[in-house]
């Protein structure tokens, strides 16, 4: 089908000369009879061997001529085969680990999700905005796994203005970096309630449309805002590369000052935690109070995405190739478990979700029993009745049987 949809724009929209052409490595846009089309090396091979050189292509009656001179010689590098193969497979570590990651994620955040949903006394403010973040983590694991499919989809038949480059691929990175934008800021929103509660005795649920917008709103503006960016600045391929600083800015500028928000709040509540484990009313001697401080750090780790300060003030241009691994590590590979580790810390682990279901298991085991009990003695009494019946008819024939002996005497 690719290729006839390909055959029939070549045809109604270039009738003459050479037609694009994906061939895995480069893209070769139409061209006419006689021309000479030059393409520099790929990213990707730049960034491996980082040789930058120009290939080119012939465009004849018969259709495109082979490269010249060949991608080996130009963009190739013999003497780094060994770091190559190692990029390559650790790069396919990553991408295989956050695959799993993120699938493991969305099957535990959509079962609680459904939870959170189900029981109507889980139903508060601090759970709504739990659920928000599951949500988000959802779409984040969904529009990561879907980028990955348009992206790196390898068919030889896709042309140039099918490969990844249009409507389509656009769009999934549009939706790719909004998600991930709700993402970071479900995650100040949770730093904000928890901080918000401590801070004040009465919290009202009027602020939860304040922490809805923050969620939700924020990261539309500033979408909006870089897709208008793209537009004017750089509207090039898929829109995966920003080779202007402004775009960079515009996605990750508001992640970052999400995270710096979210971290010097955590720093702001483990201090009032102390404080409220040293007051004289709380019971408890030194090692327990740490033992509960280190608890409460650790649950609010993941829950704030403290583990993002580490890496999220280093730019790609700037850092070093291992601190580079050592980032893309951590932030894809270990971080796409995110999402399972916060489902399982606030809805599995959580003691009212537990005693909801534990609850709901002894109503379900209660109704069973008793069907099964009424079942068992609707039983007994059809069969007693019927005994008792059969045991009416021979006592009357046998009353009848004495009636007639007697008269007869």
């Amino acid at each position: 089908i690719n290729e006839l949809i390909s055959q029939f724009y070549f045809v109604f929209f270039h009738s003459t000369g050479c037609r694009g052409i994906w061939d895995n490595i480069s893209c070769w846009h139409h061209a006419e009879v006689g021309d000479v089309v030059v393409n520099t090396c790929p990213d990707s091979l730049k960034n491996l061997f980082g040789r930058d050189g120009n290939i080119s292509r012939n465009c004849t009656a018969n259709g495109w001529s082979d490269a010249y001179p060949s991608v080996k010689s130009v963009c190739y590098s013999e003497s780094k085969p060994g770091k190559v193969s190692g990029m390559l497979v650790f790069y396919t570590v990553v991408k295989t680990l956050y695959t799993l990651g993120h699938s493991l994620s969305l099957i535990a955040l959509i079962t609680g999700s459904t939870i959170l949903c189900l029981f109507r006394k889980l139903h508060c403010t601090r759970n709504y905005i739990h659920l928000n973040l599951f949500f988000s983590f959802i779409l984040r694991a969904i529009a990561v796994l879907i980028k990955d499919a348009i992206l790196f989809s390898h068919n030889e038949n896709i042309q140039c203005h099918e490969q990844p480059s249009l409507v389509g691929c656009k769009a999934s990175l549009v939706i790719f970096n909004y998600f991930i934008m709700a993402n970071f800021f479900w995650l100040l929103v949770e730093g904000l309630y928890l901080h918000t509660l401590l801070m004040v005795i009465f919290s009202k649920n009027r602020h939860f449309v304040v922490y809805l917008f923050i969620g939700w709103g924020f990261p539309t503006i500033f979408v909006i805002a870089w897709i208008i960016c793209r537009i004017y600045l750089e509207d090039t391929g898929c829109w995966e590369r920003n080779d202007s600083a402004v775009n960079w800015r515009v996605i990750n500028w508001p992640i970052m000052a999400s995270v710096l928000i979210n971290f010097i709040l955590f720093i702001s509540i483990i201090r009032i935690l102390v404080q409220k484990l040293r007051c004289p009313d709380v019971g408890g001697n030194d090692q327990s109070q740490y033992r509960r401080l280190a608890k409460s750090t650790l649950l609010l780790i993941p829950l704030f995405g403290v583990n993002y300060v580490v890496f999220v003030y280093m730019s790609e241009e700037n850092e070093n190739e291992t601190f580079k691994h050592i980032k893309i590590f951590f932030d894809l590979g270990l971080g796409s478990f995110q999402g399972l580790v916060v489902a399982i810390l606030y809805c599995f682990c959580n003691s009212e979700v537990q005693s909801e279901l534990k609850r709901k298991w002894r109503s379900v085991c209660l109704k069973r029993y008793i069907g099964r009990d009424y079942r068992l003695h609707s039983s007994s009494i059809s069969r007693n009745g019927a005994d008792n019946v059969a045991q009416f008819h021979r006592n009357s024939r046998a009353q009848s049987f004495l009636q007639t002996e007697t008269t007869l005497v």
